[in-house]
């Protein structure tokens, strides 16, 4: 028969227990840049940077040949290198060139189009999402093309989301246009980047109010739906599906292992 020490005992090790098994799988820890949001009845990932961090653009190889895919982005990272987390960056063609402009390591590999046209990218405004050393910025595209900024990466894609803290004029509230969605918005100061990707179907308006409403963002441009996918290395995240253009991702140095 257990004495009453023991049942205490026993009763603290199976909550102990019970507090790991329940642990949520997206619970953040201090080394981990993304953690997930409930917002208005919706479940979202959202990864974080700032200015200054080693975020960049990946789209081919050095070889020309199509980096796509979560196995050849870590091919990518020098040795003493780890990824932070990775999205799809911008809408696409079928053979995965981007659509709008874009520019890897200061060098433009596809230009800006300022035109209307079909689809969700030619749904004006759209925009640009640009990185430079000490700035992260999200800008109409209209606006970049009349007074370029510096970028070191950059990618167009669209719709805006967030205008200088206003919705896109065409998001409906009750829109049944349902889909996982992924984008980034940043704050004012333009020090502080949120990456989201939503983990359940939502609409444009929705989306666009996790980062006004939420996350706070003054700017915030849709990266494209259906396709979404995120990379989280801390969750042993992979989202299976085709191979992506353009990739966004954080890039941290490699851990020191332990002694």
């Amino acid at each position: 028969m257990m004495t009453m020490m023991t049942k205490i005992w026993t009763n603290f090790l199976i909550l102990g227990l019970l507090a790991l098994v329940s642990r949520p799988l997206w619970a953040q820890t201090a080394d981990d840049p993304c953690h997930r949001v409930d917002f208005d009845g919706a479940a979202f990932t959202v990864c974080e940077a700032d200015a200054g961090d080693d975020l960049r653009l990946w789209w081919n190889d050095p070889s020309g040949q199509l980096i796509g895919t979560p196995e050849r982005l870590e091919g990518q990272l020098g040795s003493d290198e780890v990824l932070g987390f990775a999205m799809n960056a911008g809408m696409y063609h079928s053979d995965r060139r981007p659509v709008g402009l874009y520019v890897e390591k200061g060098q433009q590999e596809r230009p800006i189009v300022t035109s209307e046209g079909p689809g969700n990218f030619g749904l004006l405004p759209n925009g640009v999402f640009c990185i430079a050393p000490d700035r992260l910025t999200v800008m109409e595209s209209r606006s970049f093309n009349a007074d370029p900024p510096t970028c070191t990466y950059a990618t167009q894609s669209g719709p805006m989301l967030v205008i200088d803290g206003t919705l896109h004029p065409k998001f409906l509230p009750d829109s049944d246009s349902l889909n996982i969605r992924n984008g980034v918005g940043v704050s004012a100061d333009g020090k502080h980047a949120w990456f989201a990707i939503s983990e359940t179907p939502v609409n444009f308006h929705l989306f666009a109010r996790l980062f006004r409403d939420e996350l706070g963002a003054r700017n915030a441009l849709y990266f494209d739906g259906k396709i979404s996918r995120l990379v989280d290395p801390s969750e042993n995240r992979a989202d299976f599906g085709l191979p992506m253009g353009p990739i966004v991702g954080l890039v941290r140095p490699k851990p020191a292992p332990a002694e």
